[in-house]
């Protein structure tokens, strides 16, 4: 078990700590009965002495039910220590991510992230149960079952003692032959999450194009091939059984042979026989305990290792001491800024980018796909640092703000709108958890969204489905503006956030902001010229470089792109009336 992982248990070291303590008590009192067996076979029965069996018989009983309530407890601490630690990485594995950057959730996929969450971790905590209750048990057992024969026969002690490291190198074998292919097994796991992930994500898209049996057929190959795996594992694991009983068989018949001469010759009693397969029983099924344990731990090491890697992950952007969390106004300079998704070294997405952007304008993106539009604006609320050069957001360098205070200074609506299970005003007030009824329904009225809520049974209280399904994309991107807007941020990023909207609705959405919010910057990137022709200032993005940058009659004049973007779109709206 990761030693690092093991941080995780804190308050449930109680728990974890008297789980052996208790099974050790436990098998104290079940070591003790096989002898109190034979004293009864051999004293009480053999000589008739009824009172004898009794006292015996009830001491048997006592031993038993106290064997039975330590057991008891120690499984119920033990179930406790292990739901707790369980709690505790899910925990620990989400505040992790709530930290990442973009650039860390990169190092991820969801599928891979959930399949951590749930199948993973679930996999650690069984293992994590076995290991406190049951090898903490097996040893224990092993080593009082020995010198209980020990003191019986020494001769069947003997076998017993080659027996076991034998018996325990070939099933330890046995296991580790069967752990790669549990580590292939939860790798695949990964995919087959995914798919079953984007399926039903993109439910509607598969039916559209009748894409079922298609999806049907990509399922079944990496159901089938996780089957495969863990039948090739589990084939392997099969083996411990019958190896096992074959071996308590031939142990079980030497003793026999052995004792069954020492009984004849006088030397050793019925029930000291009796005693000694009990022992050597108990002794070989540890051993059994001990591998089928060791097979969960193997399990539960390749979950460990991918736990880790989130847990190790160092967050991309951490706060400063003393970073600031006042951001003076919504000024944004880039200066000599290149940036590359892959990092130092990797192929530039920003190329020497020059910006001034003065607090309260309105700046228009425009460029092709792929140009880094949505790029260039990420840098500015710090989803992801810069790799060469600076961005700073009211004359001070990004990195030296507390992310949340920048973040809040900086509202972001990005292309893939997302809302979540609950009501449109829950939904909206993921701006201000604070904001009343009022303030929701303003910022709604701002963003075109009142009028079609209005229309809703329930207005505001509409419930909104998982991904927010149940409203259509241009409903979905007002409710996301809004929710924007209800921030009241210094700076309000638009990226391509009215592509599903009319040009109607996106003109009054312009307009309000104009209007409504002046000192706030705000940044539209867009693909139609008709969302950005009336911004004080335009920039035309050309493979991560700025290519102009003017007034929608300057670019006209002196930018090829934005002039061939511009004549294109409006000779297609001439021609479409």
């Amino acid at each position: 078990m990761n030693r690092k992982l093991l941080r995780s248990v804190r308050e449930y070291k109680r728990q974890t700590i008297l789980t052996p303590v208790l099974v050790a008590l436990e098998v104290f009192m079940e070591v003790l009965i096989p002898l109190l067996m034979a004293n009864i076979i051999d004293v009480g029965i053999a000589q008739g002495d009824m009172g004898y069996i009794i006292r015996l018989g009830l001491l048997l009983v006592f031993l038993a039910v106290i064997a039975l309530i330590f057991g008891a407890k120690a499984g119920q601490l033990a179930a406790i220590a292990s739901a707790g630690y369980a709690k505790n990485l899910r925990h620990d594995i989400f505040y992790k991510v709530q930290d990442f950057s973009f650039g860390n959730i990169d190092h991820f996929s969801t599928s891979g992230l959930v399949t951590r969450l749930t199948t993973d971790i679930t996999n650690v905590q069984m293992a994590y149960m076995f290991s406190i209750r049951l090898l903490a048990r097996a040893p224990i057992m092993i080593i009082l079952s020995l010198i209980m024969t020990m003191t019986i026969s020494v001769p069947i002690a003997l076998i017993l003692l080659v027996t076991i490291p034998i018996l325990g190198g070939i099933l330890i074998y046995i296991a580790k032959k069967a752990h790669p292919h549990f580590i292939q097994v939860f790798d695949e796991y990964d995919v087959l999450n995914n798919t079953v992930q984007e399926n039903v994500n993109a439910s509607r898209v598969v039916k559209a194009y009748v894409r079922e049996e298609h999806e049907k057929e990509k399922f079944g190959k990496i159901s089938t091939l996780v089957f495969e795996l863990f039948t090739k594992a589990e084939k392997i694991v099969a083996w411990n059984s019958p190896i096992m009983q074959f071996t308590v068989y031939a142990v079980v018949l030497i003793m026999v042979l052995i004792g069954g001469k020492s009984i004849i010759g006088g030397t050793m009693l019925t029930g000291e026989l009796t005693s000694v397969i009990v022992y050597a029983i108990q002794i070989l099924s540890s051993l059994m305990m001990v591998t089928f344990v060791f097979v969960q731990i193997m399990i539960a090491e390749a979950s460990t290792d991918r736990i880790s890697e989130v847990l190790e992950e160092v967050p991309e952007m951490e706060d400063a001491a003393d970073a600031l969390t006042d951001v003076p106004n919504g000024d944004i300079d880039f200066e000599h800024v290149n940036f590359s998704y892959s990092g130092e070294g990797g192929n530039l997405s920003l190329k020497d980018v020059n910006l001034h952007i003065k607090s309260g304008q309105i700046v228009g993106i425009i460029g092709g796909t792929g140009s880094a539009k949505s790029t260039l604006v990420q840098l500015i609320p710090r989803l992801y640092d810069v790799t060469e050069g600076c961005v700073k957001v009211g004359g001070i360098d990004v990195r030296k703000y507390n992310l949340k205070a920048l973040r809040d200074q900086v509202s972001v609506v990005l292309q893939k709108n997302v809302l979540f299970t609950g009501s449109i005003y829950e939904n909206v007030r993921w701006g201000d958890e604070n904001a009343s009824d009022e303030e929701v329904q303003r910022v709604c009225r701002l963003a075109q969204a009142d009028g079609f809520i209005q229309e809703f049974p329930a207005k505001y209280e509409t419930m909104i489905v998982e991904s927010g399904n149940n409203v259509s994309g241009g409903q979905k991107q007002r409710l996301c503006i809004a929710r924007a807007l209800l921030k009241k941020p210094k700076i309000l990023i638009l990226d391509d956030s009215t592509s599903a909207v009319d040009t109607k609705t996106d003109a009054l959405i312009r307009q309000a902001f104009r209007e409504e919010i002046p000192d706030t910057t705000k940044i539209i990137i867009a693909q139609r010229v008709s969302s950005v022709e009336d911004a004080d200032v335009i920039i035309v993005m050309d493979n991560g470089e700025i290519n102009g940058i003017g007034t929608s009659e300057e670019l006209l004049k002196t930018n090829k792109i934005y002039r061939e973007v511009y004549e294109s779109q409006v000779k297609g709206d001439a021609d479409n009336e």
